[in-house]
């Protein structure tokens, strides 16, 4: 099995079920199907896992494609500093352009939004007030990944969430980077039901 699973953490693990969005940073993997870089481009997305145009190639790790990455829900893939795909998810892409631009100013290209992204990605997590943050962030609690919903808590471990907890007081510790938690105070919604249960590839 290929470690091609991200958590919030953006790590990649090894774990039998896809869950519910695919991912691309580009090629990833050697010729003999196996992840030697964590990415090779700054374009960070979040796909469906149903069948699309220039998807041809089967596979997780294609020999002349992109590798396919895998995340339970859209927050986790956002946390982890994924952005929807313009193409296959070109609706919930709007949405999210629409809240960028609330939250960052009107003007920026995609290529700068992913650029942005990509420092936020490398200056890694930071500390806010939890009562500041807007659901659908991923912050660390007790040393585990934990998704923020209303007044409640959802760690997150071996691709799934466990039961909620009551949400911490005080400053916490972020995970989902910095500009996307201003875009989901700014009216954007990550996904959590998964758009398909398996790829057909």
């Amino acid at each position: 099995m290929v470690a091609n699973r991200i958590d919030p953490l953006g790590q990649f693990t090894t774990l039998p079920q896809r869950g519910g969005f695919m991912g691309n940073r580009g090629r990833l993997h050697d010729l003999n199907g196996q992840i030697r870089r964590s990415w090779q481009t700054k374009a960070w997305i979040t796909c469906t896992l149903r069948d699309k145009p220039g998807r041809a190639s089967p596979g997780v790790t294609p020999p002349n494609s992109y590798t396919r990455l895998f995340f339970l829900d859209e927050s986790v893939a956002c946390a982890a500093g994924h952005r929807p795909c313009a193409e296959c998810r070109r609706a919930q892409y709007r949405l999210f352009r629409q809240a960028w631009h609330c939250a960052h100013g009107p003007t920026g290209s995609v290529k700068e939004i992913d650029a942005a992204l990509h420092t936020a990605r490398r200056q890694g997590p930071y500390q806010a007030p939890a009562a500041t943050l807007p659901d659908g962030v991923f912050i660390l609690h007790a040393d585990q990944p934990a998704r923020l919903s209303g007044d409640s808590l959802y760690p997150y471990a071996h691709g799934t969430y466990s039961p909620k907890l009551r949400q911490p007081l005080g400053t916490v510790t972020v995970l989902t980077p910095a500009p996307l938690v201003a875009t989901f105070r700014a009216g954007f919604l990550p996904v959590l039901t998964p758009e398909a249960d398996s790829p057909n590839w």
